[in-house]
């Protein structure tokens, strides 16, 4: 799992690279010049709290230089180090499917494809996008790489899977002690109201190969 100051390392390495201060890479990405300036990184709360990167910025900018997940994740890498790690790759109808995933939602056993996630930590895993639902956001056949997690926050996209077995990919608009609202992401499909009790897992979206 890369941390919020690795992130921004990377950001600025990717800058560096191509010889362009991080507002222009910025911009060159079809962003806000001001998306990765050094004030946007901390808020100004006391004590002031981490602000990460957008997956949809971070996106934008791999697209704009034609530099790959792996090279980012490299680029954090504060020690040189560009270790990889294979992390376990299902599909959408196995996470669904009992048995296949614990009380948290990650897979259980052996035996699964793997896709290689550099800097990945022990609890993520990748699913396969099947199906027309998470359009126009993930398309079938995209990876999504997701770390489950007990207490998602608003604006989060996750993977939800209820206790009757159906699995969702959502964005987060409320979370309550009883209620999780979730958004869609098509606008054809309708959004989603559970109850807390109704959940089997959450697992939050860290990124999409796309």
């Amino acid at each position: 799992m890369l941390s919020h100051a690795e992130i921004w390392s990377a950001i600025d390495a990717l800058a560096t690279r191509f010889d362009m201060s991080p507002s222009a890479l910025a911009k060159m990405a079809g962003l806000d010049p001001t998306s990765f300036n050094r004030s946007k990184r901390l808020s100004a709360d006391a004590p002031p709290r981490p602000r990460w990167p957008s997956t949809e910025s971070l996106a934008k900018v791999l697209a704009a230089t034609g530099v790959g997940f792996g090279d980012f994740a490299a680029m954090a890498d504060a020690s040189g180090r560009k270790t990889r790690r294979g992390v376990p790759l299902i599909g959408f109808a196995q996470a669904g499917d009992m048995g296949y995933c614990d009380d948290a939602g990650f897979p259980l056993g052996q035996g699964w494809d793997e896709v290689e996630m550099p800097g990945a930590g022990e609890s993520v895993y990748a699913l396969e996008i099947a199906g027309d639902s998470m359009l126009p956001v993930y398309r079938a056949g995209d990876r999504i790489v997701v770390q489950p997690t007990p207490e998602p926050r608003r604006g989060d996209r996750v993977v939800v899977k209820t206790l009757e077995g159906e699995v969702m990919a959502k964005e987060v608009a409320r979370v309550t002690a009883k209620r999780l609202e979730l958004t869609s992401l098509n606008p054809d499909y309708p959004g989603r109201v559970l109850d807390r009790k109704d959940v089997a897992w959450i697992a939050r979206i860290l990124w999409a190969s796309q």
